[in-house]
């Protein structure tokens, strides 16, 4: 089975490492940063990945990851690309799953046995 390939979009160095660390030993799959949402649909346009996880805030602009999510939705080529958001807000995960997205995670609940489970479609066992 080839590694697989995720795009991390507008975290924190923070973050990125510690999902980073997770996906890498859980999943062996490479996490890809993208700081802002047309960096991350040139990416897209240009590379496959097997899944996209966009911040509710990007960190290096502050824009709304849904606007992401939203550009994503509006390419038909983009549109397959499955899309999660990182956000312990309900509100917002249920905005970005009305936006396109799969239902997604927080960062406080990466380990948790529902996080894997939303994520085995995708990456399957972890």
């Amino acid at each position: 089975m080839a590694k697989r390939k995720i795009l991390s979009v507008g975290q924190c160095a923070a973050d990125h490492a510690t999902l980073a660390r997770f996906f890498t030993t859980q999943y062996k799959a490479d996490l890809v940063p993208a700081q802002t949402t047309d960096e991350a649909l040139e990416r897209l346009r240009q590379e496959t990945f097997d899944l996209v996880l966009v911040n509710r805030l990007l960190d290096a602009d502050g824009s709304p990851g849904l606007d992401l999510i939203r550009a994503m939705q509006a390419e038909a080529a983009l549109r397959p690309v499955p899309v999660m958001l990182v956000s312990n807000y309900e509100e917002a995960q249920a905005q970005a799953v009305t936006a396109g997205a799969r239902p997604g995670f927080g960062k406080a609940g990466l380990t948790d046995p529902a996080t894997r489970e939303r994520l085995r479609p995708f990456l399957g066992e972890g």
